[in-house]
Parts: C-alpha cells; sequence; structure tokens
C-alpha cells in the first residue's frame, strides 16, 4: 500500500526561503506542503512516539552533554554540520497562538528533523503547555521513520540548555535559585538545574499566588509573596513566564548573578527589564534568533556578546564575577539530538 511521506531536503529549502517572506497565507502552505509529499510503497508506517514513552527513557544526565555538544555544532558556522533555519512563524491572534514550525538538519549526529508546535496563551490554555510533535527522518533516506510527542522533549531540552548555561556562565559557588514562573517550565528548570549546580535554597514566585504555593510544596521551595523577594539575594534565577512586561528588574539583582531568561520568546514580549538588560553580559543561543525574536533584546537594544557555542568551545572568555544573561529562545538543533536520544532507546528497548 502506498503511503505519503515528506521530502526532507524540499522542506529545509522551503523555510530557508520563506522566511525571507513575512506573509504566508495558510491555503499556501497547504499547497506547499502537499508539494512536498511523494508516494513511496512501504508496509512500515512511521512509529508514533507518546509522551509517556518520552518521559521513560529521557534522562537529564545523557540529554545535557548532547545539548552542551549541540551549542558548539551550532556556533561553529563552519564546521559544525548544522542546518537550520529561523522557525516559520504563523501568528493565529484570534486565539492569542502562534504555529512554529522548526526545520534541522545535524551532519555530526546524522539526524534530521521537523518540528511542529504551537504555543497559546488565551485563557483556554489554562495549564500553557506547549503542544508540539517532532517527525523525526532516516537523513540517509528521507523516509519518515518517528512522528513523537514533542512537548515533554520541549520542555526538557530548554531546561538542559539553561543547565548547559549555568555551567558556563554562573559562579561556582551558588546557593540561592529563584525561579520567576510555576508552569512546566518552572518545573523541568527545577529538575535540570540540580545536575550542574548544588543549591541550598529554592525560592518561586508566580502572578497566581496558588500556583506558586502548589510549585514550592511540589519541589520543596519556599514560595515567595512578591518577585523582588524571591529575586533579592538569589545567585541564579530563571525566568520562563508569557509576560508581555517585565517581571525581573535590574535593581533587584545581585552583582554576579546569573540569569537563564527562557520565557516570552516573541519581539513584542519580555520579561526583563533595560536595566536587567545593560547591566548584564548577554549570551544568546542564537544571535541570528535573537535579534528578531526576543523582545528583551530588540526592544532594550542591549549588546549580544555572542552564543553559548562560542562560550563553551572557549572562543569567548566570559567573566563569572559579571552578572550574566542566558537569552534562551529555543533551536531546533537542540530537539535533533533529544529526538535521536528518544528514538535511540526505545530502539534499546525493543531488543
Amino acid at each position: 500500500m502506498a503511503t505519503r511521506t515528506m521530502n526532507p531536503v524540499k522542506v529545509l529549502n522551503f523555510f530557508t526561503q520563506v522566511k525571507r517572506s513575512p506573509n504566508v497565507s495558510r491555503f499556501g502552505l497547504c499547497n506547499i506542503f502537499q508539494g512536498f509529499t511523494t508516494a513511496r510503497r512501504d508496509d512500515q508506517p512511521p512509529e508514533y512516539i507518546s509522551a509517556s514513552q518520552v518521559q521513560q527513557v529521557l534522562r537529564y544526565k545523557e540529554l545535557i552533554p548532547e545539548i552542551e555538544k549541540s551549542f558548539v555544532n551550532f556556533s561553529d558556522r563552519k564546521n559544525g554540520g548544522i542546518i537550520q533555519p529561523v522557525r516559520l512563524k504563523v501568528p493565529v491572534k484570534e486565539h492569542s497562538g502562534i504555529l512554529y514550525v522548526m526545520p534541522c538538519y545535524s551532519a555530526k549526529d546524522n539526524a534530521l528533523i521537523t518540528k511542529v508546535t504551537a504555543p497559546y496563551y488565551s485563557k483556554d490554555n489554562v495549564n500553557h503547555r506547549v503542544p508540539s510533535h517532532l517527525l523525526y527522518f532516516n537523513a540517509g533516506t528521507g523516509d519518515l521513520v518517528a512522528i513523537m510527542d514533542g512537548t515533554v522533549i520541549s520542555e526538557m531540552r530548554t531546561a538542559a540548555a539553561s543547565a548547559v548555561a549555568t555551567k558556563h556562565l554562573a559562579s561556582e559557588d551558588t546557593e540561592v535559585l529563584c525561579i520567576l514562573g510555576s508552569g512546566a517550565q518552572a518545573r523541568s528548570h527545577a529538575q535540570a538545574l540540580k545536575f550542574v549546580r548544588p543549591f541550598s535554597e529554592v525560592r518561586v514566585w508566580s502572578r497566581t499566588p496558588a500556583n506558586a504555593k502548589r510549585f514550592a510544596e511540589e519541589i520543596g521551595a519556599t514560595a515567595c509573596e512578591t518577585a523582588e523577594q524571591a529575586v533579592s539575594g538569589a545567585d541564579v534565577i530563571v525566568t520562563v513566564t508569557s509576560s508581555s512586561t517585565p517581571v525581573l528588574l535590574g535593581k533587584w539583582i545581585k552583582p554576579g548573578a546569573h540569569i537563564n531568561g527562557a520565557g516570552a520568546a516573541r519581539p513584542t514580549w519580555r520579561e526583563l527589564d533595560d536595566d536587567v538588560m545593560h547591566k548584564s553580559v548577554v549570551i544568546a543561543d542564537s544571535i541570528e534568533a535573537a535579534m528578531v525574536e526576543s523582545g528583551a533584546i530588540i526592544l532594550s537594544k542591549a549588546k549580544v556578546t555572542g552564543e553559548l557555542g562560542e562560550v563553551i568551545s572557549g572562543k569567548i572568555k566570559v567573566d563569572k564575577k559579571k552578572t550574566t544573561l542566558f537569552k534562551s529562545l529555543g533551536m531546533a538543533v537542540q530537539d535533533v539530538v533529544s529526538a535521536k536520544l528518544v528514538y535511540e532507546r526505545i530502539q534499546e528497548t525493543k531488543s
């Protein structure tokens, strides 16, 4: 029986070109996607890997080193072997949502994926989880071999990225962790950061006090009444909110603190005020993406010193005694290495 599969080369070529066009109609997208498919004879349909399966096999102990290597490969434009266009965005303004399509090929990992994710921040999405799926291709043949639930992968790889940034940008003697936010990303960050730094105290704050209390009880942290109270004296600060206005002010931050800014990834949204941006050494996951997607950087006109991959490789030196900021927008290369790890572990369970 003939099935339909995407031609990954056409997918990558399309998104490389379409990112230059600000307006793509939904009907145009449908026609283009239809053009990607080619018939093939195949008795084996793509494997579906559920969120629960991902949770069973994906571990931070393995994921964090893979994410670390992916940053280096991405920033090594000459030899890193990464093809990753800036993500395609389709706004859904009537429902406070947006559709992202994120293709990527990693030659060193021999892995090819396309991620489709739809963050919605309407009142109907009470949990503010970000539903997503990954298409995992055989990089050698172009066959679609697996469709993965990408929600858990997105949560874990984002937190793993912040863990890598904390490892390379935060001082060694960290004691107090502050998390602004109480959703899925807040939970994943609380889990991931303990793999790179020991914390004797964890504080949390949320715009919804009941959520902060529930989250604090869940992870054994202290729920704070105000963001300032949570931030004051903290060594590492994580912002994982969907706020369009600053929740973290520079005047609250102690000198030498490290900040992981992992929320509000839209050009008109920002969690961090101008004071934070201008007093910090700003490191991005991707400078190209940060300049068009990060409201904190765009609106403050802050200088971006470089990319995290350049810090890890030693190309850029950062003084850990200074206040540092990792502006995380999320990259498809992180999904590539995560998906490969998941797929390989799933196959191992069958042997």
